[in-house]
């Protein structure tokens, strides 16, 4: 990709995100992570923000409102600027790392979010260890689904660029 604005690219890839978060899925285990890392390394670096919050926006219209909503917000925001470390060398070793920072991100945000609630654990260092205890077995699922979705969404798109370079007619200079 040329890093332009490919419309029929963004459109396809909020469309997928929206209806991944709004179809029966096991928690924390959508593709966003994996669209926020493609659309920040392979689209206009606007997108790398705009992409994710996009979804998410979208998305949150239709799902139960909270307040820790915004801590989502936050942290698929910033998945996207990791991307920008991605962008200059989309290798599997920096994706997959990127893709486990973005996990990682998430998990601390959102659960920091959480335990701000003040609803669940007490404002306590110790109800801060309590929140990110209890939100282990969803860190599983987030990980797990995000290399996953990294993956299948990187993977794709070099398998696709190749099978192009492959078919496209020699040029001539």
């Amino acid at each position: 990709m040329d890093r332009k604005d490919h419309p029929w690219i963004v459109l396809g890839l909020i469309a997928f995100g929206v209806a991944s978060r709004l179809v029966p899925h096991p928690p924390n285990t959508t593709p966003l992570m994996a669209i926020a890392l493609f659309g920040g390394a392979y689209l206009a670096r606007r997108w790398a923000v705009l992409l994710p919050l996009s979804i998410v926006m979208i998305s949150d219209v239709f799902l139960p409102w909270h307040w820790t909503v915004v801590f989502n917000w936050l942290a698929f925001a910033l998945t996207g600027l990791l991307a920008w470390w991605v962008r200059p060398c989309p290798g599997v070793r920096r994706v997959a790392a990127a893709s486990a920072m973005g996990s990682l991100l998430f998990f601390a945000i959102t659960n920091l979010g959480v335990w701000l609630a003040g609803d669940l654990y007490p404002r306590t260092a110790d109800g801060l260890q309590q929140c990110f205890i209890a939100a282990l077995p969803f860190f599983r699922n987030t990980l797990s689904g995000d290399l996953v979705y990294t993956a299948v969404l990187f993977g794709s798109y070099a398998a696709l660029t190749r099978l192009r370079a492959v078919h496209e007619p020699a040029r001539s200079s």
